[in-house]
């Protein structure tokens, strides 16, 4: 295979594809929705996310030179992210990156970072 991961699956395209459905089931789910103070409109959260996740597998820089270092945890801690948080935002993330239909290869590379990234995420066991 040639070129980088970003890429390999088929660059910004494939990555707006996978946030956009990532946030179609978070618009309908009522733990995670209220996370996202710029609601009904997700848009500005699905720029970032696909900023960030473009950036991390080889695209364009601009997430880091709009906004910095990533610091993920640290943006996070304002909300409440509990196992069960995690658990739909991982639920919302297979569904949209099964509509990639990537091969097994980048599947399976991709999913393993998402779950390592939602697991780092938790920062509390409260309800």
């Amino acid at each position: 295979m040639q070129g980088n991961f970003w890429e390999q699956v088929g660059g910004r395209p494939t990555f707006e594809k996978l946030v956009r459905k990532f946030y179609e089931g978070v618009a309908t789910d009522p733990v995670l929705l209220p996370m996202y103070p710029e609601q009904p409109d997700l848009e500005g959260a699905i720029q970032r996310l696909t900023g960030f996740l473009e950036q991390y597998w080889g695209g364009p820089g601009t997430y880091s030179e709009e906004r910095g270092h990533p610091r993920l945890r640290q943006r996070h801690f304002p909300f409440t992210v509990n196992p069960d948080a995690r658990d739909r935002w991982l639920a919302h993330m297979r569904v949209a990156l099964d509509s990639l239909e990537l091969s097994p290869l980048h599947d399976t590379t991709m999913w393993g970072y998402l779950e390592r990234a939602a697991h780092a995420m938790v920062n509390t066991f409260d309800e």
